[in-house]
């Protein structure tokens, strides 16, 4: 491409903030990542978005044309809209003329547009996407996929959650033998209904990936796991449960702090444990799911991310390039059925 450094095109037209605070994430992570950035979106208002913060800031703007709104069926709203920010934006990562795609924009109309123009991945039947979460060890996240992808799964696609999350969790996060875990209701292999017991019984025969076994619910901030798979129903369900939870504490430290003068002194020197607190629990501080399974990088932001949580989902789609997760997901990827993973001949999911 011409460039060393990661070349992340960004949807300035996706999320309740944008262009404003998209732009704003931008401009940071262009500063303090070493990071190219193409804004996706209406020429007018980005450059007006730009002007607000000088006249320094010179950044290659892409024309785009409309956006898929939150209320769009993400498919019809696709077609109608060739030259959408998502669309545009996907199209430069097929073009390569950027590695990595970041949008906090309708999330099916991401994954969709992913899938459209860039395709899946070779022995990937589904994509799915992964989010990091806190847990009670500190410096020690664990991944969580699916949080909403798929709402329906089977257990091959759990498999290859499975295995697409551990090489993530190894290259990125920096897991030297993650240890993967089935989200299940009891941790016998007995438990569960008829997908996570037939999902146990393979992911414990694949020697691919350090199956622990099932992770209830209670475990998935234990630090105990580093990568646990579910379907996209119960996995966005406890994201944005998670979130709350997150909100309602970092609300609680506020109101619970002493006022006055007083408080102000106690406040003052307890502010690195606060931002520490801040940057463990608070969503905002992860960025976004990386959608990990289609032939690009590709990290789906919340909707409602201001500019911290786009800074760091550009931080997440350069650490995924530069540490090659695409490539090592093709090179080290194998389907435990190889005429499964090809389409050649029957299986035993359908």
């Amino acid at each position: 491409m011409g460039s060393t450094r990661a070349r992340i095109a960004i949807d300035a037209m996706g999320g309740d903030y944008a262009p404003t605070e998209i732009v704003a994430g931008a401009i940071r992570a262009q500063e303090e990542l070493d990071v190219e950035v193409l804004l996706v979106g209406d020429p007018h208002q980005v450059e007006t978005s730009l002007k607000q913060h000088g006249s320094n800031y010179q950044m290659e703007i892409v024309p785009s044309e409309g956006a898929v709104e939150m209320h769009e069926e993400p498919l019809s709203s696709l077609r109608r809209k060739p030259k959408a920010s998502i669309n545009v934006a996907m199209d430069l990562v097929k073009q390569k003329r950027a590695d990595a795609v970041v949008s906090a924009g309708h999330s099916g109309a991401a994954m969709a547009a992913a899938l459209l123009r860039l395709g899946r991945l070779p022995g990937i039947d589904r994509p799915a996407i992964g989010a990091v979460f806190p847990t009670l060890i500190a410096g020690k996240p664990v991944l969580v996929l699916d949080v909403g992808a798929n709402v329906d799964c089977r257990p091959k696609f759990l498999e290859q959650f499975a295995v697409m999350g551990t090489i993530y969790s190894q290259y990125v996060i920096g897991v030297s033998e993650p240890k993967v875990g089935l989200l299940n209701i009891g941790e016998e292999p007995s438990k569960g209904n008829d997908l996570a017991v037939r999902t146990h019984q393979i992911l414990q025969e694949n020697p691919r990936i350090s199956f622990l076994g099932n992770a209830e619910g209670r475990d998935v901030l234990s630090g105990n796991f580093d990568v646990i798979v579910c379907d996209g129903f119960v996995g966005n369900v406890l994201l944005k449960f998670a979130e709350a939870v997150g909100e309602i504490l970092l609300q609680i430290l506020r109101e619970e702090l002493p006022q006055g003068l007083h408080g102000q002194i106690g406040t003052a020197l307890l502010k690195p444990n606060l931002k520490r607190i801040k940057q463990r629990i608070d969503h905002a501080e992860h960025g976004g799911g990386l959608l990990l399974g289609v032939a690009g990088i590709c990290i789906i932001s919340h909707g409602s991310s201001q500019s911290p949580s786009v800074f760091n989902a550009i931080r997440i789609a350069k650490e995924a390039v530069t540490n090659q997760v695409l490539e090592r997901i093709k090179s080290q990827y194998v389907d435990s059925d190889r005429q499964s993973a090809s389409g050649s001949g029957p299986s035993t999911e359908d």
